[in-house]
Order: structure tokens, then sequence, then C-alpha cells
């Protein structure tokens, strides 16, 4: 099937039961969505069940996706919460908030310093939608801990608001707004390694609180 049909019509003929446009969705998405599941969940096997957790759960409702959003949006959404699901089937969290689960509330104060200062033309949430620069990314997304990664995927990645990431995780809004920028910090600090002009690159003093 021709890639120029566009995702609205494949949908409409899968609602009326034409199962080879479902297929085509599929194969157009399923990589993307994989890698969503993966960033979140940074287990392959996991990644993998969520994307065929996502998929069954799209041609099971679809007949209630109303297409106010494309259905790209629609599908990332039902794999993060598949994967979010996950994560507290993991911690025995079915009826814990993922905030009860980990330490009091976040401040400003408690963000440190960063060590290294580059000269930077992008910052992390720009650089997670360049082809050339995802892997990188991703693989310093994988040094974060799970709490400030879950943030930075919902919020700079999915696209979710503040609001919509808080109550994803069942957060307050502020605690959302400390984990975003302790994920960016880090990430970036991590990315001037690579991406980093070292001729501006500077050296700080250890802060003290």
């Amino acid at each position: 099937m021709p890639h120029t049909v566009p995702d609205s019509q494949l949908v409409r003929r899968a609602k009326a039961g034409e199962l080879a446009a479902f297929e085509e969705l599929v194969s157009r998405h399923e990589r993307q969505i994989y890698t969503r599941a993966f960033r979140i969940l940074q287990n392959s096997h996991d990644a993998e069940d969520v994307t065929q957790q996502a998929f069954l759960s799209a041609v099971e409702n679809l007949g209630q996706f109303r297409e106010e959003s494309s259905f790209a949006t629609w599908l990332y959404r039902i794999a993060t919460f598949a994967a979010l699901k996950l994560i507290r089937k993991r911690k025995g969290l079915d009826t814990i908030s993922l905030e009860a689960a980990t330490e009091p509330q976040e401040d400003y104060a408690s963000i440190p310093h960063p060590e290294y200062i580059a000269d930077w033309r992008q910052s992390p949430e720009q650089l997670v939608h360049r082809h050339e620069t995802r892997q990188l990314l991703d693989d310093a997304l994988a040094q974060l801990d799970e709490k400030h990664r879950l943030v930075f995927v919902l919020r700079d990645v999915e696209g979710l608001s503040v609001a919509e990431t808080a109550a994803t995780l069942e957060l307050s809004e502020a605690n959302v707004k400390v984990r975003l920028l302790r994920a960016r910090l880090q990430l970036r600090e991590q990315l001037t390694q690579t991406l980093g002009n070292p001729a501006r690159r500077l050296v700080h003093e250890h802060h003290h609180h």
C-alpha cells in the first residue's frame, strides 16, 4: 500500500474492517512505538511486549478513536500508558503512585550545578528530534535514573504538557518541573563531552549548598 495514503484514510478503512489497512498502520509506526517504549523501559524484551500490547489495544479500541488527534499521537499515548503500567507492575505499584514510591518533594535547591559548560546550538529537548543525534541522546537517557528519564520522555519526547505529565505520573506539577530541569541538565552535561565545543568548555569549582 503506497505510503502516500494518509494515516487518517487507513484508520477509516481499518474501522470498516480492512485488515490490510491496519497492517499498514502497524508497519508505519511499529519502529517508533518500540523506540518510545524502550526509552521509558530501557529493556528490549519489555519494549517489544509493550509494542505488541499497544497495537492489540489499538485494534481493540479503534472504534472508539475519535480522530481528534493523529493516529500516531493516539498510539503513542497507548504505548506510554502500557509502559508505565509495566513499571508499576514491576515494583508492585498497582495502587501506589510513582510519587509515593520515590523520595519526598524535590526543589530547585537540590539541583547541583553542572561541572561543565559548553557552547551548544541545541538543547537536549531539541536534539531528540534530530535523527543524527538520536542514538547519542538515547545512550545518555539510559544513564538517567528512572524518575528523571520518565519526566523527560513524557514532556520533551512525547510532547505532553506539564499538567498532563504530572497527571500521568501522579506527581505534582512542581515536582515535574524540577525533575525535568534535572533531566535536561544531566543530559546536557553528558552530551557536552560529545557535542560541546571544547574551546568554550569551562570547569567550575564545586559548589556547596
